[in-house]
């Protein structure tokens, strides 16, 4: 399956409680971002993963401004998701100009565990952005990107690597490793099913307690 027909797919029939539980089921217990990191509107996102490492600069040592930010965003490809991790939460890490670039590019989105500003255009433009919320002060001289393409590891300790699919809703953010993509997806897709037949089952007066033991689903 393609990635456009298989994000089609993770879009029409799947949302992340789903996605999670079933990687629960396969010992993938930790991939879910900090429930803190919140969609600035509501939007879906579903792609797959470019990673940004953040670190914080020191006042004496401002360094190269914003650090390998500019190429990180350029080097995005239409599908990706720019994650970024790391720093402090006392700047912004995206905003209303990064988002119209990534639009050009046509990418799925942004995701970060730190803050965004421009919130108004940002809603405006309906580029998704998933972050800590909305702060207005800058990041030139005080967090400058250090990396990308390369693995992060966000502060709950749930890692992202270069073409991981992300999954983005209301209900939060879950990184799908790509080594287990189709194993996940196709055993989300039969719980989805067999959660439908549950919801029959409950519609018609049927117990809990009897449905779980019948199903193992709830």
């Amino acid at each position: 399956m393609s990635d456009k027909d298989l994000f089609a797919t993770i879009r029409d029939r799947l949302f992340t409680a789903v996605i999670g539980d079933v990687m629960d089921n396969i010992g993938l217990h930790h991939q879910f971002l900090p429930p803190e990191v919140r969609a600035l509107q509501e939007t879906v996102i579903v792609g797959r993963a470019m990673p940004v490492q953040i670190t914080d600069v020191g006042d004496d040592d401002p360094g190269d401004a914003y650090g390998l930010l500019f190429r990180a965003l350029d080097n995005l490809k239409p599908g990706e998701v720019y994650m970024a991790a790391g720093g402090s939460p006392d700047y912004a890490l995206w905003g209303g100009l990064m988002s119209i670039r990534a639009m050009h590019l046509e990418a799925a989105g942004a995701i970060m565990e730190g803050h965004h500003r421009d919130t108004r255009e940002i809603r405006q433009l309906g580029f998704p952005v998933y972050s800590l919320g909305a702060y207005a002060q800058d990041q030139k001289d005080r967090g400058s990107v250090v990396d990308f393409r390369c693995p992060i590891t966000f502060s709950n300790g749930v890692k992202a690597a270069p073409g991981d699919v992300i999954v983005a809703d209301i209900d939060g953010v879950v990184v799908i490793p790509k080594d287990a993509l189709d194993e996940v997806i196709a055993a989300a897709l039969a719980k989805v099913d067999g959660e439908d037949n549950v919801r029959k089952m409950i519609e018609a007066g049927e117990t809990t307690e009897e449905i779980f033991a019948k199903t193992g689903i709830m």
